[in-house]
């Protein structure tokens, strides 16, 4: 199946010197994959004809005038920017161009866009974001919501496992197990939202609608032992968070131990293997590419700091799901839900 991405080739720290050849890397690994290069023509130029982009046959210009910046607020590239790539990359997916768009760029800006323009799924209230995150059985286990609604109810954490279940199942994960994310194992413990979260994803696991296994703690996130754990942003932001800083301390203290004398050297250089296995494993650009999952389209949120390496990752996650129809089948799990998650009010964007 054919897949064409909408990319916001002006967004994030680097713009086109980063993501030009992460496109181009995407196009030699897929003969199907299709993507539109949104962007100030100009700006491109020189890097097109140095990614041989210039003349691919799947790959096209799309041209905008102006780009929403890391400083920029919700306001201008909600109100004011409305020819930036970032705008028009999802309007690309709005009108049926390109199934998904991907983008370095602001992120409370691209939230606020996507949902503005792409609007929510009958039966999702809010979206969420969502990643993967590595873990100890040698795979990695996605989380949600990351920061996109810090303050949530019942219903809206059994929005996020049934959004999860479809993403995961585009993965590669058919029957995702689900884990809640608690104080404790035990039904009866964590705030009454939490309680009756468990209640609803309970009765949608008795129903065949998912595979939910129960309460996990946090140090489950990365033993493996589930596909998906739903949490609040608040929750899911500060793990994620913590998880890097975690990274960063023990590549931190592995190169401190390398460089500490003759003998740690030696020690060091004997396990190379290990150490580069770990690192690999570790690294963040792996998982780059976080889904803004609940719109009607796919919308992905690359690191603003990403080289090509790390946005090539994102856009690989933005194809898969595209190719996976994760926008269909989040439809297709929410018709079966009985009864239907109460809906909310909206946050107002």
């Amino acid at each position: 199946m054919t897949a064409c991405l909408a990319v916001d080739v002006m967004g994030g720290d680097h713009g086109p010197r980063e993501t030009l050849p992460a496109c181009r890397a995407l196009l030699d690994r897929h003969p199907q994959a299709r993507v539109l290069l949104v962007g100030e023509p100009e700006a491109l130029r020189a890097g097109l004809a140095r990614h041989g982009l210039s003349d691919h046959p799947r790959a096209s210009v799309i041209a905008a005038s102006e780009v929403v910046t890391m400083d920029d607020p919700v306001e201008v590239a909600l109100r004011r920017k409305k020819d930036s790539s970032m705008r028009r990359a999802i309007e690309l997916v709005k009108d049926g161009s390109a199934q998904a768009c991907v983008s370095s760029g602001n992120t409370g800006a691209l939230m606020a866009v996507a949902r503005y323009l792409l609007k929510t799924l009958p039966g999702i209230d809010r979206p969420a974001i969502a990643t993967y995150l590595p873990n100890a059985a040698g795979g990695s286990t996605l989380v949600l919501d990351l920061g996109a609604n810090v303050d949530c109810e019942a219903e809206h954490l059994l929005q996020f496992a049934v959004m999860g279940t479809a993403f995961a199942a585009a993965g590669g994960h058919p029957n995702p197990r689900v884990g809640l994310l608690n104080i404790g194992e035990e039904v009866i413990k964590g705030s009454e939202m939490i309680k009756r979260a468990g209640d609803l994803l309970r009765q949608a696991h008795a129903e065949g609608r998912l595979n939910f296994v129960g309460n996990v703690e946090g140090d489950d996130i990365f033993k493996g032992g589930v596909d998906i754990i739903v949490c609040d942003g608040f929750v899911g932001n500060v793990a994620l968070k913590t998880s890097e800083g975690v990274a960063r301390m023990l590549t931190g203290l592995l190169r401190e131990e390398f460089t500490r004398n003759l003998g740690t050297r030696l020690m060091a250089l004997a396990a190379l293997p290990v150490l580069a296995h770990f690192r690999r494993r570790m690294d963040p650009r792996r998982y780059n590419g976080a889904a803004l999952l609940g719109l009607r389209g796919l919308v992905f949120k690359s690191h603003g700091a990403a080289d090509a390496f790390g946005f090539e990752h994102a856009l690989e996650r933005a194809y898969e799901a595209a190719q996976g129809g994760v926008v269909q089948e989040i439809e297709r799990i929410l018709a079966t839900l009985h009864p239907q998650p109460a809906s909310l009010p909206p946050d107002p964007v």
